[in-house]
């Protein structure tokens, strides 16, 4: 049985940079801040899918405008 990174939802920082339509430098300087969920794996930044989606739920928490 093989694992591959998608199927695991882990992302590196040109795919996150891509999902949430920003520059990778954006996303850098995110995790070197600790303001996005991250950890590194031989020195280069990794991401989880499940703990990115939830992040951006936080950060629209609150932000949807009443009908």
């Amino acid at each position: 049985m093989s694992l591959s990174a998608e199927g695991e939802g882990i992302l590196t920082i040109k795919e996150v940079a891509d999902y949430l339509k920003v520059t990778e430098r954006t996303i850098y300087r995110l995790s070197q801040a600790k303001k996005i969920p991250s950890f590194k794996v031989g020195g280069m930044w990794r991401y989880l899918r499940k703990d990115i989606d939830a992040w951006i739920s936080r950060q629209t928490a609150g932000t949807e405008i009443a009908q």
